[in-house]
């Protein structure tokens, strides 16, 4: 299974960046390629983005948030893939950013090393755009601190273990 992962180094507080991840309508104006993001549930995304000539539109559902620390999906429609995005603080108000996408086995994606290289581009390109978008504001242009487990908004925050996502299985 192709795996792909970047980290950056951004200078803001973990809870900026954080919180400015969470607003996934702004993504397209740091995300080559991405058109459009709606958010209709706190659980689910609906993604249009363009590849050359070619438009797609497909779901993903967060299945694990935990403010600050990450904020984990498993894509519903093709391509299907997994990922995870966490945040560290590194104290003095920087924070590494480290984004890591599980494609798996099936898809284009999967069969060429092509479809890979072009998927790694944007996600390392995306990771530094991220940084000079949240850098270049200096704030988050939102937030949402609540917490998803299992696919499920938790209303109080569960305390304890690692930021692991979730999948589902079956």
């Amino acid at each position: 299974m192709p795996i792909i992962e970047k980290s950056i180094d951004v200078d803001v507080p973990v809870r900026t960046a954080y919180n400015q991840w969470t607003q996934f309508e702004s993504f397209p104006r740091f995300l080559e390629g991405v058109e459009s993001i709606d958010q209709p549930q706190r659980t689910l995304t609906h993604w249009i983005a363009r590849v050359g000539a070619v438009t797609r539109e497909f779901d993903a559902e967060i299945v694990e948030q935990r403010p600050d620390e990450c904020v984990s999906w498993l894509m519903l429609t093709e391509p299907r893939h997994e990922g995870s995005v966490m945040f560290e603080s590194l104290g003095s108000g920087r924070t590494r950013v480290s984004v890591r996408v599980d494609l798996g086995p099936s898809g284009v994606v999967g069969r060429t090393g092509s479809a890979l290289n072009l998927v790694q581009h944007r996600v390392h390109r995306g990771m530094e755009s991220f940084k000079e978008f949240i850098e270049g504001n200096g704030r988050e242009t939102g937030s949402w601190r609540g917490e998803i487990h299992g696919g499920r908004v938790r209303p109080d925050p569960v305390l304890g273990g690692p930021c692991v996502p979730t999948w589902p299985t079956g």
